[in-house]
């Protein structure tokens, strides 16, 4: 294998070994949030003219994807500068660009396996359709590269393990429940509409679900630009950051 594919090979297997942890765990939380809501709201609610059930279900499986992806990139980082093996790869002849595609294609792999384990265990609480398979395959790859991505940000700005809880849970975690996973936008005040319309991640989650129900909250095309330039955005920081060597030759 060449560098940067043998650099893949150790980030996926890094949380294969563990899959229970890295992949059930995600699986198990999405079924039971499925559970809880679905039998609480089911006979109550219904979007798009859908169950809710089946309305929840894209939300959970990008939401869940979303954040392992980010968390497979950070955490792996964060691990290497904690455990101090960090500099064995600085002795690599591994570019920059080595680096991203290595740590972000693991993290996409990560993100889709997630993502694949939450419709598995969800076709067993309701059926799903899918309208437009590739806007469902697009949203998917580009969110899983911009959380990638996001989390190489992270885990080079992060010299604790608290600094990246912290980034996690007052960034990523708030941005993702508030992206309209469990609800539509258009059941929230007006003021909140408009705050929702600047949440890069409330454009991944209603273009995606776009592709299971062939309605949205806005147009799709809106939610590919939005996340197509947001996701381009993030991944040149963090090639920058990579190229100057931020935080990792200290």
């Amino acid at each position: 294998m060449t560098g940067w594919q043998m650099l893949f090979y150790k980030e996926v297997m890094r949380f294969w070994r563990v899959v229970g942890q890295t992949v059930g765990g995600p699986v198990l939380t999405a079924m039971l949030y499925m559970l809880i809501f679905g039998h609480a709201l089911e006979s109550h609610v219904k979007v798009y003219g859908v169950s809710y059930t089946a309305f929840l279900v894209p939300g959970l499986a990008m939401m869940s994807l979303l954040q392992n992806a980010f968390a497979n990139s950070s955490s792996s980082l964060i691990a290497s500068k904690v455990m101090g093996n960090l500099v064995f790869l600085l002795l690599t002849p591994l570019s920059y660009w080595n680096w991203f595609v290595a740590y972000v294609g693991a993290a996409i792999f990560r993100g889709l396996v997630v993502a694949l384990g939450v419709f598995a265990v969800a076709f067993f609480f309701t059926d799903l359709s899918f309208v437009a398979p590739l806007w469902i395959a697009a949203f998917a790859l580009m969110g899983a590269t911009l959380m990638g991505a996001l989390g190489l940000i992270a885990g080079l700005h992060s010299e604790k393990f608290e600094q990246l809880a912290a980034f996690q849970n007052f960034i990523v975690m708030p941005m993702t429940f508030l992206s309209g996973v469990f609800y539509s936008i258009h059941s929230l005040p007006p003021v909140w509409q408009t705050v929702s319309h600047f949440n890069p991640f409330f454009y991944m989650i209603d273009g995606f679900r776009y592709g299971f129900f062939g309605v949205s909250d806005v147009s799709p095309w809106l939610s590919l630009g939005v996340v197509s330039s947001t996701m381009l955005l993030v991944s040149l920081a963090a090639l920058h950051l990579l190229r100057i060597g931020y935080r990792i030759r200290s």
